[in-house]
């Protein structure tokens, strides 16, 4: 199976470095030197890292055969993508590759149909579920262990426990000042991680 696992972004510096974009939970593994990975588009690889550091918060990669500002430059919106054995599983028990949570039907602890997973959206604070309804509209669920209480991989299923209002477009807001203090709440909290995104 192919992942999409970082976006390369801009040159940095002379000596063929580039920014990356990481879009997996583990890229102490799935960007490490010597890691060879497809690209899309296919005609830029495959591209083989050589380092890799943190500069400022931001991870810095210099490819084989990449050895100026120019080159480098050249990357820039590439798609770097791993291939990843379908069975692998992250190593936290709370964990979860994205193409594991894809698809999975969403209940409610009644057994009630919410939906079906389409996307996993990762967020700095908190990754969120998209999930279509039956009717075709979207919901966006926090994947926090407060709303989300169990992913069910052998049934194919993710139980949710939402607050009120969440999945109810019924519910009201009873004024404006409620609306500001609802605001001010913050999020449920626990994030809890996705790993790699596809």
């Amino acid at each position: 199976m192919q992942l999409v696992v970082a976006r390369i972004g801009r040159a940095h510096g002379i000596k063929g470095e580039v920014t990356v974009e990481v879009r997996t939970d583990e890229p102490e593994l799935r960007l490490a030197p010597g890691a060879v990975l497809t690209t899309d588009p296919a005609s830029i690889g495959p591209l083989t890292i050589e380092t890799g550091r943190v500069h400022s918060g931001r991870l810095l990669l210099r490819f084989e055969g990449v050895r100026d500002r120019n080159a480098a430059e050249a990357l820039r919106n590439t798609l770097l993508i791993a291939d990843v054995d379908p069975d692998e599983t992250p190593e936290e028990d709370d964990e979860y590759y994205d193409h594991q949570l894809m698809d999975l039907d969403v209940v409610l602890t009644d057994g009630t149909q919410v939906g079906r997973i389409t996307e996993i959206s990762h967020l700095p604070s908190q990754d969120l579920f998209i999930v279509e309804r039956p009717d075709g509209t979207e919901l966006m669920i926090p994947f926090v262990e407060e709303i989300v209480t169990d992913i069910d991989l052998e049934q194919q299923r993710a139980v949710i426990d939402p607050p009120p209002g969440l999945i109810d477009d019924r519910a009201e807001i009873a004024s404006a000042r409620d609306a500001e203090d609802d605001g001010d709440a913050g999020d449920a909290g626990g994030a809890r991680k996705t790993g790699d995104a596809s």
